[in-house]
């Protein structure tokens, strides 16, 4: 992801480019968005000189979409902490009149509520 060079007395120098690298993965580690992910996206970029102004856009706009859901979906967590988040447990009141008999199963494991293209289901529960 990222790279140096080296000074006669062995420290890495990084390039100006580079320190952008570093931050750009300093934030996507505090959003949460895995290292691999960070990888692919650097992996577009050109490693041995500093990326154009065009390629920076197009790297913001890969990840404004996955930001964008990010958003979205702490969103729906918060508005729905405190009730069914459809992740099957039963064990809320709301959960037996939101989400009778975990009919939301069907749609995979965990919190699918949470997930915008979950939040109304086929049978019509929201």
């Amino acid at each position: 992801m990222i790279a140096a060079e080296r000074s006669p007395g062995n420290q890495r120098l990084y390039r100006r480019h580079m320190l952008r690298r570093i931050s750009l993965v300093l934030a996507a580690k505090r959003l949460g968005v895995s290292l691999a992910d960070v990888a692919a996206i650097l992996a577009t970029l050109p490693a041995g000189k500093p990326p154009s102004q065009h390629d920076w856009h197009r790297v913001s706009r890969m990840w404004k979409g996955e930001l964008e859901a990010r958003r979205r979906y702490i969103g729906n967590l918060e508005r729905q902490l405190t009730g069914c988040i459809g992740c099957g447990c039963l064990s809320m009141r709301s959960c037996g009149m939101r989400n009778p008999g975990d009919r939301l199963r069907h749609q995979g494991q965990g919190p699918v509520r949470l997930d915008e293209k979950c939040e109304q289901d086929s049978t019509g529960l929201t």
